[in-house]
């Protein structure tokens, strides 16, 4: 079983295999999305927080979701057409997953278990929840979907320096 976050692999938007153990020593912002949700502008939040400080170890770390309304319907190709399109997203963006359920990616089961959301609940509510780690892969903090990225900019900044 796993034991850290860097045990864990995920198959990026190009079906390729990527283990976190690549994103070691970094801190790391990973964010359940969707194109067809209200709250799909905030990629230009997250894109303007990787470019500010990706060069200081940020990493943003992107995995699709359906199950929230259906708002993420596209196959792979699409996904990462909008994303490039509309937001000019050079971050990683992985396959589309589930985050809640029997079948969620077991990436999502660890995070949701290390860090517990409102009221000690473990599923993730909606699109655009977010999970700050820091360099050693500890979940440090958890948002909801109302969290804007400019808010995170703090909590990131401290990790970073840490």
């Amino acid at each position: 079983m796993e034991e850290s976050f860097y045990d864990f692999k995920a198959k990026n938007i190009n079906g390729k295999e990527v283990s976190m153990s690549n994103f070691e020593n970094k801190v790391v912002l990973i964010v359940n999305v969707a194109s067809s949700c209200g709250f799909t502008p905030q990629y230009e939040g997250l894109q303007k927080l990787y470019d500010e400080h990706k060069d200081q170890g940020l990493e943003i770390l992107a995995f699709p979701c359906n199950q929230f309304g259906e708002q993420e319907k596209g196959e792979k190709e699409e996904i990462k057409d909008f994303c490039e399109k509309n937001y000019s997203i050079t971050f990683p963006i992985f396959e589309k997953v589930e985050v809640n359920g029997k079948d969620a990616h077991p990436l999502f089961k660890f995070i949701k278990e290390q860090k517990k959301g409102f009221m000690g609940t473990k599923s993730i509510k909606w699109n655009f929840s977010k999970f700050l780690l820091n360099k050693n892969g500890e979940v440090i903090k958890r948002y909801g979907s109302l969290d804007v990225p400019e808010n995170l900019e703090e909590d990131i900044k401290q990790l970073l320096s840490a």
